[in-house]
């Protein structure tokens, strides 16, 4: 039987999307107030979708804690109350948008996962603004 589970999260991060190729008035028509050179932050909601057969011995597709323990060592401990750009090694070349963040993450528990499991990372960073990775 294949199924999905899901597990959400939280974290809150600064960040400042900007092209340093770039000059000062490009970066801010193309950015506008995300290029604010003083940071500006977000309330990111975090869901995580796993797909897969489910185990007939236990009945789990994955221990939700094992997933939720993962999610918080190498995610939230990661970047919860950062300033992305700055404090983070992943955005100091990468510019930190939505987009970018949330490929990181998959990267990042991808790396850590079973490949018997489908990933898929959601990344709210408002609450009618969301990405995914994979689409």
């Amino acid at each position: 039987m294949r199924i999905a589970v899901f597990r959400r999260a939280h974290f809150n991060a600064a960040h400042r999307l900007h092209n340093p190729a770039w000059s000062e008035e490009k970066n801010q028509a193309v950015f506008g107030l995300c290029n604010n050179p003083n940071y500006h932050g977000h309330n990111y909601e975090l869901e995580v979708k796993l797909v897969g057969e489910v185990d007939p011995v236990t009945g789990y597709l994955i221990d939700l804690k094992i997933l939720k323990d993962l999610i918080y060592e190498k995610v939230e401990l990661r970047f919860d109350h950062k300033n992305l750009n700055l404090d983070t090694e992943e955005f100091k070349n990468l510019n930190p948008t939505a987009e970018n963040i949330c490929y990181v993450i998959w990267k990042i528990l991808r790396a850590e996962l079973d490949e018997k499991y489908d990933l898929t990372v959601r990344l709210f960073e408002t609450p009618r603004n969301y990405v995914e990775y994979p689409a």
